[in-house]
């Protein structure tokens, strides 16, 4: 808890810091915002919109990672900090309203995707400035955050303003340009400069934002069949999902997240820092994208099933809702194992071909009923699961003979 003195300017963190109330706080205004991107995809589910979505999301992802890592750095409840995060939160309930409308925007009120841009910009220089002030000692940090500003927000910035004056295939491709820019600006900055004060606080602040994500797919089924009537298969469709959801948690939670703040808190210096960079901002975004695809696909199955005067219980899921039920599982099965790959050059074979077979699976889900799709996609993500711990205990050493 931090001092009177402490919340009246910027405080570094320690070792054994974790994730603050002011934190989770923040986090608040992403549920919003992951809510909406599921929105965005479900108004028009096209294979073009699910990338702009994806576009959007990334973006989204990385204005989240930029304060996971100055909070890490920092204490997110002292006064100056806890200021800005207050100011990021206005900018990104902004954002998370613009949403719905960044490739559709209507005639009359003010031009969605340039305020999407303009918001995204804020935030982005809001976090800058208050890194170059957490530290003002630190010459390798400024002269990074120097190289972070002209490599990977500038010319990203640029094209996103470019972006939000075109509408349709365009503006996705320009939006995705960004992002390639942006990502790959990173890997040109470079991991000097950086660096994770506590690894404890890095991981419980990602495996958060994991939950976070898949309370979407929570939602994703109430939503689903809100303003219909309650049928028992509803409820099963309800149960299963939730099921679905529940092997994802474990999936993460039981395999991936304590392997990988283990391996964080054994390396120092700079190699901390590239892994910290891999494992948690560029490979867990596809863990969340993944939730986000199966919230979508999720939605849809509980609304066809509610929605009895529109659909039968033998109609399946159509067009790319169809890949995205069990597509999202398949990235983030696929990304999970992508981390255990990176942290210990683990090759997990259910995960991996867990993660495939779902990625192929969409042309079986369009001919099946979506409950019965939903039921078997439970199926597999419990058998990965069971697979999967059982390579984990044969992978363990075997405790010492006593003689």
């Amino acid at each position: 808890m931090a001092t009177s003195g402490e919340r009246a300017r910027i405080v570094p963190t320690e070792g054994d810091h974790r994730v603050t109330p002011a934190e989770l706080f923040f986090d608040l205004v992403f549920v919003y915002a992951i809510t909406q991107v599921t929105a965005l995809m479900a108004a028009d589910p096209t294979p073009l919109r699910l990338l702009g979505a994806g576009v959007v999301l990334a973006l989204l992802w990385w204005c989240w990672c930029c304060f996971a890592w100055l909070g890490n750095v920092v204490r997110a409840d002292s006064g100056a900090v806890f200021g800005v995060l207050v100011a990021v939160m206005a900018v990104v309930m902004v954002v998370s309203l613009t949403v719905p409308d960044v490739y559709a925007d209507a005639a009359g009120g003010l031009p969605v995707p340039l305020v999407f841009v303009l918001c995204y910009g804020a935030v982005r220089v809001l976090h800058l400035i208050t890194y170059w002030m957490s530290d003002p000692d630190d010459s390798v940090l400024r002269a990074n955050l120097r190289r972070t500003a002209l490599l990977s927000v500038a010319p990203p910035f640029a094209l996103l303003l470019a972006g939000s004056a075109f509408s349709g295939l365009t503006q996705v491709l320009l939006w995705l340009g960004a992002v390639a820019v942006d990502y790959f600006g990173i890997y040109l900055v470079g991991g000097s400069g950086w660096r994770v004060a506590s690894p404890g606080h890095f991981s419980e602040r990602h495996g958060l934002i994991v939950i976070i994500a898949l309370g979407e797919s929570i939602v994703a089924i109430g939503v689903g069949v809100s303003g219909f009537t309650l049928t028992w298969p509803v409820l099963g469709a309800a149960a299963v999902g939730l099921l679905v959801v529940a092997g994802l948690w474990r999936v993460y939670f039981g395999q991936v997240s304590t392997a990988a703040e283990h391996r964080l808190a054994a390396l120092g210096g700079d190699d901390q820092t590239r892994f910290a960079r891999d494992v948690y901002t560029f490979l867990h975004l596809p863990l969340v994208g993944g939730v986000v695809l199966t919230a979508l696909g999720m939605k849809k199955v509980l609304k066809q099933v509610a929605d009895t005067g529109h659909y039968d219980l033998s109609e399946p899921l159509h067009g790319v809702v169809a890949w995205a039920l069990p597509g999202g599982v398949g990235v983030f099965l696929a990304a999970a194992a992508a981390i255990l790959l990176r942290t210990a050059g683990q090759r997990s074979v259910p995960l991996i071909a867990g993660g495939a077979l779902c990625l192929c699976a969409g042309a079986v889900v369009a001919v099946v009923p979506a409950l019965v799709a939903l039921v078997v996609l439970a199926g597999v993500v419990a058998g990965v699961l069971a697979l999967e711990g059982q390579r984990t205990v044969s992978a363990k050493p075997a405790p010492p003979q006593v003689s």
